[in-house]
């Protein structure tokens, strides 16, 4: 999976899953852009690791549930590298609540974080790709978005949300060789679920035909391969990368 040239932008990637991300996309030999909001010095150890990698990366802080956000960033983008040619959607918030407790706030927030920014931050990148006639979007949905969680009736939504944003697109640009994917992780080991009790973990690692958890890699391995060349022929579909848990509980 080569991607020597190729310029990205990976949302929300100064830690976790997007991190991850970021960083298998310059092992592939990608330019990355690295987002995030809030405290700066996350992304800016990404774009450090990237560089010392050999790889050119920088930094574009923005909330990508903003339109105008979005717009400075891809600009900022494109005017550094000269172009956008593979787009991750990965900020994502959780506000956990029943619906019986479940505030508008609460709502809300998940949505415009976790949905309105796939839409926005898409928006943006496909005015350059659909110019190039080359371009891959790849949104970070979830299992939760297939099977549905108790209390994350908001999360569910948004990551069920990008499912059906994503076929759609796809049929809009597939013609001009932009294609449009989504990656669906399941329960991945990462400093949220590390900080479980140990009994929990192993609650959830049960549930999982694997066995185990999976890791930001394996869920990176799945993005890169979909911002790949190799990939240039699959197009509005759902990879879930979960170690079988959405198929149900083992006889």
């Amino acid at each position: 999976m080569d991607l020597t040239g190729k310029v990205a932008l990976v949302t929300g990637s100064g830690r976790g899953i997007g991190r991850e991300i970021a960083i298998r996309l310059a092992e592939a030999g990608a330019s990355v852009v690295i987002n995030d909001v809030g405290n700066p010095e996350p992304p800016n150890e990404v774009v450090a690791q990237i560089k010392q990698m050999g790889h050119p990366s920088m930094v574009a802080m923005g909330d990508v549930s903003q339109s105008v956000d979005v717009n400075r960033i891809v600009d900022t983008t494109v005017a550094a590298y000269g172009k956008l040619d593979i787009l991750v959607n990965n900020a994502g918030i959780t506000r956990d609540q029943l619906v019986l407790r479940m505030t508008d706030e609460d709502w809300d927030k998940v949505m415009a974080v976790d949905l309105k920014s796939v839409f926005v931050c898409s928006r943006a990148a496909l005015r350059h790709m659909i110019r190039q006639r080359w371009g891959r979007i790849v949104s970070i949905s979830s299992i939760v978005g297939i099977i549905g969680n108790v209390g994350q009736a908001n999360y569910a939504s948004a990551k069920a949300g990008i499912i059906g944003f994503t076929k759609a697109t796809a049929k809009e640009v597939a013609s001009r060789n932009v294609t449009v994917n989504a990656v669906a992780p399941g329960f991945i080991d990462t400093a949220m679920t590390q900080q479980l009790p140990e009994e929990r973990r192993q609650e959830m690692a049960g549930k999982i035909p694997a066995g185990y958890l999976g890791t930001p890699r394996d869920v990176a391995e799945a993005v890169a391969f979909l911002a790949s060349e190799e990939a240039r022929y699959i197009t509005g579909q759902v990879l879930t990368v979960d170690g079988g848990i959405s198929l149900g509980k083992l006889m």
